[in-house]
């Protein structure tokens, strides 16, 4: 049975989901120096008091904000099992169907990578250092499809995966950056998965 105590937790817990909502779409569009609380409060038709119930402060939102942002990230590249490939052809298809996802995510919310990818970045050195925390756990995530693809023996044998993976996130990052300014996003994609893959499993050599 539900009790009154449960649906107060409930609609708790809607509204903090709410300003963080809100607060992304207000940091991305006004920048995060540039936003204040009475803006977040604004968008949603709240008072400051409403806000501070849930929430220390702007850096406070901004840490739940990140960290929500960074989740959906990671959630693309956890679809797929690492070890699941055998093949260098079924490890080819698996990196391109990880881009395909990634880069989509990018096209449908280019506030995303301009949260993460732009004014993360800026906000202070401990939200600069927590951000770049975030890029070396993408950068773990890639490197177990690396290593996989070494043990399998389909990746040569001495492939440095931990710096290789980090070389793969640039790529990502760069994708990103430039679906924000691309006059045909889904276009760009395409054209970043093809080069993408193209670089990373037949290399630039004639």
């Amino acid at each position: 049975m539900t009790t009154a105590a449960d649906r107060a937790a409930e609609r708790a817990e809607q509204r903090r989901a709410d300003i963080v909502h809100a607060a992304f779409k207000v940091f991305t569009e006004r920048g995060y120096h540039a936003a204040g609380i009475a803006d977040i409060a604004n968008e949603l038709g709240i008072g400051h008091g409403t806000f501070y119930r849930y929430f220390a402060n702007k850096r406070d939102i901004l840490m739940h904000v990140l960290a929500n942002a960074a989740e959906r990230l990671m959630s693309v590249m956890a679809l797929a099992d690492p070890a699941s490939t055998n093949t260098l052809e079924e490890y080819r298809e698996q990196v391109r169907q990880i881009c395909d996802r990634m880069f989509t995510l990018f096209v449908e919310d280019p506030e995303l990578v301009r949260l993460l990818f732009v004014e993360a970045l800026g906000a202070d050195p401990e939200m600069t250092a927590l951000t770049l925390d975030t890029y070396r756990g993408m950068a773990q995530g890639t490197e177990m499809y690396l290593r996989n693809g070494v043990e399998k023996g389909f990746l040569r044998a001495d492939l440095d995966t931990e710096v290789t993976a980090q070389a793969l996130n640039g790529v990502i990052i760069s994708c990103g950056l430039s679906l924000l300014t691309a006059k045909d996003p889904a276009a760009e994609r395409d054209r970043w998965i093809n080069a993408g893959t193209r670089v990373m499993f037949d290399g630039i050599r004639a």
